[in-house]
């Protein structure tokens, strides 16, 4: 347990970006929205700094687009560059075609901005799932060496409850990793673990707990993620958004930068593509849409 280096990642998008929002707030209206995503990415950076900890940024290529400078600084601090997509279009939603143009599209600008090669993809909103396993085989067809893309739970936003809960190659012959986000495992049942809201809304007890099994008992190392507007509680706040949603994005957003503190204090963290190289020997079988 000792030796395992965790996974640290952020998911780069502004605080009009999210899911969450999606059906009050239309994409050609956020240029004209206020950006902070540059700001908060500074506050994470300084967080990693003062930790000393590295860790992946998976960036959508809009904001790339937009803050090439922002892009600089975290690849010149030693940090890993990776995809989040273009603009947080779920992977169901856009198809094979629109898909590999939108991965395309993202790569280049994240690449121009940072002047680092990006290996990494991480879906919008883990949208790889059942419906979706096609977009392995286009992801290893550009030569991406790992997607963090998958959320091995049931969840009313997204998720993939058949899907292995570690490292699993899902195209025959490539060398493509999954490297899913952390679940554990509490009475037969997979819970969520790996950071997002479920890290801000739960007491810090249950992240640690998670952790240490998936060190301990599982032996692998766990899958964490946050986004850059989680540690901002002055973001406006959105009109006509769903309560649920609400509740979802504003809980919590005062603690999470000592939350964060804590938590990269508590355990060993690194970058995703070196935990993905660390774990390619390490795969377990994929899920069965995907071992025919």
């Amino acid at each position: 347990m000792a030796d395992l280096i965790n996974g640290l990642s952020v998911d780069v998008e502004d605080w009009f970006q999210v899911g969450a929002f999606e059906k009050v707030i239309d994409r050609k209206d956020w240029d004209a929205l206020t950006t902070r995503v540059e700001r908060n990415c500074d506050a994470i950076l300084q967080l990693f700094a003062d930790a000393g900890v590295k860790g992946t940024f998976f960036t959508l290529g809009w904001v790339a687009q937009r803050h090439p400078a922002l892009l600089r600084r975290i690849a010149e601090q030693g940090h890993e560059v990776a995809s989040h997509g273009w603009d947080h279009e779920r992977v169901f939603r856009l198809g094979a075609d629109k898909f590999a143009a939108d991965i395309a599209r993202a790569r280049a600008a994240i690449e121009d901005a940072s002047g680092q090669p990006v290996t990494g993809y991480r879906a919008p909103s883990f949208s790889i799932d059942a419906r979706t396993p096609w977009a392995f085989d286009v992801l290893a067809d550009v030569g991406y060496a790992y997607s963090s893309s998958v959320a091995p739970i049931a969840h009313d936003h997204y998720g993939w409850r058949e899907a292995p809960r570690f490292a699993f190659k899902p195209v025959a012959g490539s060398d493509l990793v999954e490297i899913p986000v952390t679940t554990a495992q509490f009475a037969g049942r997979r819970l969520a673990a790996g950071g997002g809201g479920f890290f801000r809304v739960l007491p810090y007890g249950f992240s640690r707990w998670a952790i240490r099994q998936v060190n301990g008992e599982d032996q692998r190392p766990a899958v964490f993620y946050f986004h850059p507007w989680e540690v901002d509680p002055g973001q406006p706040r959105v009109a006509g958004a769903p309560l649920r949603s609400k509740l979802r994005h504003y809980t919590n957003l005062g603690v999470m930068a000592d939350k964060l503190t804590r938590l990269i204090g508590d355990f060993r963290w690194g970058r995703m593509d070196e935990l993905a190289a660390r774990e390619a020997g390490r795969v377990v079988a994929p899920p069965p849409a995907l071992a025919a």
